[in-house]
């Protein structure tokens, strides 16, 4: 599908605010070159004649100075006979008559070459001397026309710039506005597009990586394989339906069955996985709970290596949620430290116990911090009973802390925490380092444990819906060949065909078009 539009144009970089020296002007349409060679003249510099005859750089190493254009060769030519006419002018020539002097020449740019120029405004007021590369359709981002113009990373340049892209005839971009013409023109899938999305917004390194091999086509090389094992399956059920009076191996059925069966464990075990991984998002939730005086505060500042919360003999010295990032492995871990569960009639303390609760409900790895210098009393038993409540999908670590102590906990104590948490450590948090250490060793592990090596990760809601849709299309369609109804066992396979496609192919819906590529970041 070719899509043809009007000529768009926005600022590709992020804000000078946060550092980096450039920023990048990125024009995408027919009059994506016409709209640079209004804005851009050599940038001839008389002060600087010895260097202002290369102004046409390669951007390809692979390709040699002698597949310049012949334009560009009379550009420097032009170039070299001003430096000529400048050397015999008058020393105190204004740099105003100088750069006006560029406006008699103009600019073609031969394609994937950087160009250095000088880039004026609509009055012919000076602005920067930049970098301008061209990717000529169908060989760019959106299979359109590009320009890229690389200026000094100033806000206010970079705004100039795109005024003077606006005045000549170019509409300012909205968000995703790139990428979308990306897909409609057929240079990305949906599935692609999404990745291209999500590795800009996620600061995971694992999820990072699973993008980057969607970008390159895994998702799309999956669906194609699940084309190919639902299409075989309607195949063998048309000619089953064709020969229905002739006798069929059982073990013909039976494979089928076996090879349907299979894909539906596979797509359960990445619908599983990918819904787990979503309820991650950029950032593991670890809340750190116990009853008061256990030394969660304590375990937050051993792990941290810094002195982050008030420690205290006193029961009940955290009174709200603290929380600070840690970064392992690639992952971000957002620690929170909570206030200790226990009844209270201290209205700041009820408080802050239940934001405890609530940290608890909204997070994904909980330590749960036991005192082991004394058994454990009721309200221990009242954290063990919030953590059978919350197992279900949450990974638990019994802390026992106090290690340098005398042990208390008795062997049915511990069994009774065993029995709720899926592992356990002794550790004592006054030892900062070692417990550092042992800490950081330990939740590397869960996260390693909990990413899926070289499986598909689908990171959009769209995907989900519509693996989860043919998860339950293929159950429909087992059980009609089950009972040997082949008609209703093919019109299921073929919806699930429909479903697993919506993962890569273009929804007809603009709308739903606009919806999606609007959440991309501006100038992408």
């Amino acid at each position: 599908m070719q899509y043809k539009k009007d000529t768009i144009v926005a600022i590709a970089t992020a804000s000078s605010g946060i550092g980096g020296g450039i920023a990048i002007i990125r024009i995408s349409g027919d009059n994506a070159l016409y709209i640079a060679q209004k804005i851009a003249k050599p940038a001839i510099n008389s002060a600087n004649s010895a260097k202002s005859t290369n102004f046409t750089h390669s951007a390809n190493t692979t390709k040699s100075t002698k597949n310049t254009s012949n334009l560009s060769k009379s550009i420097i030519t032009a170039s070299n006979e001003n430096n000529t006419d400048s050397a015999k002018s008058t020393t105190n020539t204004s740099n105003a008559n100088s750069a006006k002097s560029t406006k008699e020449f103009s600019l073609d740019f031969a394609p994937r070459y950087a160009t250095l120029c000088n880039i004026y405004d609509k009055d012919e007021i000076l602005l920067d001397e930049a970098i301008i590369i061209y990717y000529k359709a169908p060989h760019s981002y959106t299979c359109e026309d590009i320009i890229e113009v690389q200026c000094h990373a100033s806000d206010i340049i970079a705004q100039k710039v795109l005024d003077s892209c606006l005045h000549y005839g170019a509409r300012l971009a909205r968000g995703g506005e790139f990428t979308k013409r990306a897909f409609l023109n057929g240079r990305i899938d949906l599935s692609q597009a999404n990745a291209i999305s999500q590795m800009i917004a996620t600061k995971d390194a694992f999820l990072q990586t699973a993008l980057i091999a969607q970008l390159k086509g895994s998702l799309g090389d999956f669906v194609r394989e699940v084309r190919e094992v639902l299409l075989l399956a309607i195949a063998s059920a048309e000619m089953m339906i064709d020969y229905s009076e002739e006798d069929i191996a059982s073990d013909f059925i039976e494979g089928i069955k076996i090879n349907l069966k299979s894909l539906q464990t596979r797509l359960s075990k990445i619908y599983d996985f990918s819904t787990t991984r979503a309820k991650i998002g950029n950032a593991w939730k670890l809340a750190i709970i116990g009853k008061p005086n256990v030394g969660k505060s304590s375990l937050l500042n051993a792990i941290l290596l810094e002195e982050r919360a008030i420690t205290s003999n006193i029961a009940g010295t955290t009174r709200d949620s603290i929380e600070e990032e840690i970064l392992i492995d690639g992952s971000i871990i957002r620690l929170i430290d909570t206030a200790g569960i226990r009844s209270s009639n201290d209205a700041i303390e009820s408080k802050g116990i239940e934001r405890s609760l609530q940290a608890i409900r909204e997070a994904n790895i909980i330590l749960a911090v036991f005192d082991s210098s004394n058994a454990l009393n009721s309200e221990d038993k009242e954290v063990i009973e919030i953590l059978s409540a919350n197992k279900s999908d949450k990974k638990i670590l019994a802390i026992l802390n106090k290690s340098d102590c005398k042990n208390a906990l008795s062997s049915a104590n511990v069994e009774r925490i065993k029995s709720i948490c899926k592992d356990m450590l002794k550790i004592s948090a006054l030892k900062v380092e070692q417990t550092a250490r042992i800490m950081h060793d330990k939740l590397k592990e869960i996260i390693n444990q909990s990413n899926l090596k070289g499986e598909i990760i689908l990171s959009a809601p769209y995907q989900l819906e519509s693996i989860k849709s043919s998860i339950a299309h293929l159950d429909l369609a087992l059980g009609r060949l089950k009972e040997g109804e082949l008609e209703l066992f093919a019109y299921h396979i073929k919806d699930t065909l429909e479903s697993i496609g919506q993962i890569t192919s273009p929804y007809t819906n603009e709308e739903m078009l606009d919806k999606m590529f609007s959440e991309f970041c501006l100038g992408k």
